[in-house]
């Protein structure tokens, strides 16, 4: 019978293991934290709900956000009115879009941590000893 034990050093890792970089990557568009009440309220067509717009703001305000940034713009929300729309169906279109823009996020990311780390870009060259790349990425 095998032991709790040994399934676990059978899975681990033999040597150190060390973080040479991280890379980080942001989508393009940035709206300031003190106008995005004004722009979510308008971009959903609610401006007309004065009291929620306001409980909104007070929440804003008492966050330690500085900057949203995010990948959607006007012209992209007016493009895919579901994706605004409460309990439209917008998860295919919303989907749509992740899958074509976090890869380029994550390209950013490890182009970025791999610079950092400076090494050669080069899988040829002696200096390429990458034993894996993590990419991690958040979303909300």
């Amino acid at each position: 019978m095998v032991t709790v034990e040994e399934v676990r050093k059978a899975q681990r890792a033999q040597g150190p293991a060390t973080i040479l970089a991280i890379g980080t990557a942001n989508p393009p568009n940035c709206v300031d934290q003190s106008e995005y009440p004004d722009y979510y309220f308008r971009i959903t067509n609610s401006e007309h709900k004065t009291e929620l717009k306001e409980k909104f703001k007070r929440i804003c305000e008492k966050s330690m956000i500085k900057k949203r940034y995010m990948y959607l713009t006007e012209e992209i929300l007016k493009e895919n009115p579901n994706v605004c729309a409460f309990e439209a169906p917008s998860l295919d279109a919303r989907q749509d879009m992740v899958v074509v823009e976090v890869p380029k996020l994550g390209k950013e990311a490890a182009t970025k941590a791999i610079k950092e780390w400076g090494q050669i870009q080069n899988p040829k060259s002696p200096t390429w000893s990458f034993a894996q790349l993590v990419v991690r990425h958040a979303w909300s």
